[in-house]
């Protein structure tokens, strides 16, 4: 009895995410385009502690990237706007990285190979670091309310910035409120 209830809760899980995918995949074409700029936080805070495994398995801390500029982004492969957003992360990556920007994508709650699969399929494909947050703990920490929402602390540790939804991460309105806060500028 006790595993036929959990076959059902796995089927019943499952059959949502088919769901979730494919009303995806059909809204894909109808979405709006990204939004172009990032949301300035009034009062900026001190970022909350992320700790998590990237890809690899290799644990990144981004206590240990102070000093740079770095965005956080939440999302997932099922999230139509996220899938939409992340060659333009890359492209943002590329473009002021050398400049002392890193990029951390949270993807909340799949597995390595969900993830795997897809960012391969993606063109540029992504050199930043991929982290996982299987069990959703980063994003309750971080106050995530949906997928995807993205974060930028400055050099010093405190969020700047807020995204609620999807961004084009590399135009030139985005690019300008990042370059401001890099590493050096004044």
């Amino acid at each position: 009895m006790r595993f036929a209830v959990r076959v059902d809760r796995v089927l019943g899980r499952l059959c949502l995410l088919g769901c979730l995918m494919c009303a995806g995949w059909v809204a894909a074409a109808d979405l709006p385009p990204l939004s172009r700029a990032l949301t300035v936080l009034a009062e900026p805070k001190p970022a909350p502690a992320l700790r998590l495994p990237d890809l690899d398995g290799k644990t990144v801390d981004l206590a240990a990237l102070r000093g740079k500029l770095v965005v956080v982004n939440f999302w997932a492969t099922w999230c139509p706007p996220c899938r939409r957003e992340m060659p333009s992360l890359e492209r943002l990556r590329r473009q002021l990285g050398p400049q002392g920007l890193e990029v951390l994508a949270v993807d909340v709650g799949e597995d390595v190979d969900t993830v795997f699969a897809f960012t391969g399929q993606l063109e540029p494909g992504p050199e930043f670091r991929i982290l996982l947050d299987r069990d959703s703990a980063a994003m309750q920490a971080w106050k995530v309310k949906g997928l995807p929402t993205t974060f930028v602390a400055d050099p010093s540790g405190k969020v700047i910035f807020r995204a609620v939804g999807g961004r084009e991460f590399d135009h030139e309105s985005v690019i300008k409120q990042l370059q401001a806060h890099l590493p050096g500028v004044k």
